[in-house]
Parts: structure tokens; C-alpha cells; sequence
């Protein structure tokens, strides 16, 4: 029998799963692991579509939303942005 690798961006193909999935990560991951988060979903939808909505090369994306990555602040809001997502502030 074959296997293939596990690539969650395959499962990622609808608004209510990818916001399901980031809604996740950012509840219970650290930020390293919200900026994989991201870079999963931007690679689901696209990394040509988001860097054009961006405004920034593919190269520069897989760059700044890979593991270890420390992208600034407006890189994170731009992505988001264009995969329609947004950030809420709800009391705990």
C-alpha cells in the first residue's frame, strides 16, 4: 500500500474550514504555528492569487508564512486580508 504525505491545505477548501481551522490554531497554538496556519490557507487558495492581492512575490510569502518565520505585522493583515479573513476580539 502507498501513502501519501498529510498536507492539511488539501482539506482546506471551503470559508467555513479554513476559518474553522485558523480559528483553531489561534486558540490553542503559539505563534509560530498561527503563521503556518496561515501560510497553509494562502497555499489552499493560492500563492499566485495572494501574492497578487498582496502585492508580494510568491517567494516572499512561502518565505515569511513558512516554520520559524518571523513575518512583521502587516505581512499577517495583508494575507489575511486576501484570504478573507479578519481578526476578532472576543472577552474570555
Amino acid at each position: 500500500m502507498e501513502t501519501s504525505k498529510f498536507d492539511i491545505a488539501d482539506y482546506l477548501d471551503s470559508s467555513e474550514m479554513i476559518a474553522e481551522y485558523l480559528n483553531a490554531v489561534l486558540e490553542e497554538g503559539d505563534d509560530t504555528e498561527i503563521v503556518v496556519a496561515i501560510g497553509h490557507i494562502a497555499k489552499a487558495i493560492g500563492m499566485t492569487k495572494i501574492a497578487e492581492e498582496t502585492g508580494m512575490s510568491r517567494t516572499s510569502l512561502y518565505k515569511a508564512l513558512s516554520d520559524g518565520a518571523k513575518p512583521q505585522f502587516s505581512t499577517i493583515m495583508k494575507v489575511l486580508k486576501a484570504v478573507g479573513g479578519q481578526i476578532r476580539i472576543s472577552p474570555i
